[in-house]
């Protein structure tokens, strides 16, 4: 009943008539139409930048548009996975073809990603926005966090394979733009890092944030894979686990009216963004999106809260 009583308000807000009459929303002053292509445009921009930092659109297309726009928060996480998925799917077959993404690496974990993100929406969808809202905040300054500590190892030095790896052989080379130079890799800890990311599994189900925001710090810091190389696996992972996307969708929390922008804007913008990725410094695109991300974090927090509504 929560999620009917906030489509009615939003639909009554975009064709224009009192959402308050749905005692949902407040009544908007701008008509219906901007606020889709206020979504197309900031998707596109967060889709350029998404790709070479490797954390997919849904972390931060959830805690920006819920800070900023007047959806409810079930429907923003419904549409972070589907953006999520988009961004992901625009930007995995350059990825791949640039051997900037290992199908090798990604398809271990996606396996534990996928299998965990139905849990993980089941219980999102359970509990309460507010309580939802404030847990999302924390989250994000704690990516922010284990951002920020990955953003110091560019190439990890692995001297050997695990048992696991090695049999799996999960391993390659890729050429860095930016150095000028081709770098060979390995992973290691392989076990740990599966187990971990069932977790990340759960926690990206609940929020509806896609998985990328806890990837790249897992594969680069546990697993032992270049920045680079994360990060362009980590859109490929995307791609291969939206399973909890089914889950919002069969509870009515994936609106066509914020999702159709939004995947719009983020594909074109992947597509630019996996040119980024050749040439630009993934520490820099990195700085710029904990800056967002620290931001949205915040906003999120204290409007869970009730400081900052």
């Amino acid at each position: 009943m929560r999620l009917v009583a906030s489509a009615i308000g939003l639909i009554a807000l975009f064709i224009g008539a009192p959402a308050w009459a749905a005692g949902t929303l407040p009544a908007a002053a701008a008509p219906w139409w901007i606020w889709p292509l206020a979504l197309f445009a900031v998707c596109f921009l967060l889709g350029i930048v998404a790709v070479p930092a490797g954390v997919g659109g849904g972390v931060l297309f959830v805690p920006i548009v819920s800070a900023l726009f007047p959806f409810h928060l079930d429907f923003v996480r419904g549409g972070g996975l589907m953006v999520a998925l988009a961004s992901a799917l625009a930007a995995s077959p350059g990825l791949l073809r640039a051997g900037l993404a290992s199908l090798r690496l990604a398809l271990p974990l996606s396996l534990m990603v996928a299998a965990a993100q139905i849990a993980g929406a089941m219980l999102g969808l359970a509990l309460p926005a507010a309580i939802v809202q404030t847990a999302l905040g924390l989250l994000i300054l704690a990516i922010v966090a284990l951002m920020w500590r990955s953003g110091q190892s560019d190439v990890p030095r692995v001297a050997m394979s695990d048992a696991l790896a090695a049999a799996l052989q999960i391993n390659g080379i890729f050429h860095d733009a930016a150095r000028g130079r081709d770098i060979e890799w390995r992973i290691h800890r392989t076990p740990l890092g599966l187990a971990v990311f069932v977790l990340i599994g759960v926690l990206a189900g609940v929020f509806g944030l896609g998985a990328g925001w806890a990837n790249v710090p897992a594969m680069n810091l546990l697993l032992g894979a270049p920045l680079k190389v994360a990060a362009g696996t980590s859109s490929l992972v995307l791609s291969l686990t939206s399973s909890a996307a089914w889950v919002y969708i069969n509870q009515g929390a994936v609106l066509p009216i914020v999702v159709a922008p939004s995947v719009i804007g983020m594909m074109l913008g992947a597509r630019i963004g996996v040119r980024v990725l050749h040439v630009a410094k993934a520490s820099t695109i990195r700085r710029l999106v904990i800056c967002m991300l620290l931001v949205a974090g915040a906003r999120s927090l204290l409007k869970g809260l009730g400081i900052w509504n």
